[in-house]
């Protein structure tokens, strides 16, 4: 039986909630979702879309990196945009942090996200 690691590490938000940064179990982790938090300022990032969807996967990639893995394991990703309208220069960023083959891949329109943010993405990543 595999066992749930909890994967923590400064170099990305710590959790705002009842929830760890990452989970591992076997060689899949599952990471929360990122926020366009900066990690030493504990302040929700400035400017536009794109600059918070950058903050969002440097978050993601720190995550990833404390256990063990790095952007091109990523299989699953998920991102959940305040605004669809979005979409297209959210993809310009993603587009600078993944290549092919890249990952799978769900984004949705939410009505709200935690504190206020405009974009948030998650992962499921393959660790070998």
């Amino acid at each position: 039986m595999n066992e749930k690691i909890v994967i923590e590490t400064g170099k990305a938000p710590g959790a705002i909630g009842p929830y760890s940064q990452a989970i591992k179990t076997g060689n899949l982790l599952f990471t929360s979702g990122q926020l366009p938090i900066d990690p030493v300022t504990g302040k929700m990032v400035e400017g536009s879309t794109a600059d918070r969807a950058h903050q969002v996967l440097r978050n993601l990639a720190a995550v990833i990196e404390s256990a063990g893995g790095k952007l091109d394991d990523v299989v699953k990703t998920t991102v959940f945009l305040a605004n669809i309208d979005d979409f297209q220069e959210v993809n310009t960023v993603y587009a600078e942090y993944f290549s092919s083959p890249f990952p799978a891949r769900s984004a949705f329109q939410v009505a709200a996200l935690p504190l206020g943010a405009d974009i948030e993405i998650e992962a499921v990543v393959l660790i070998n």
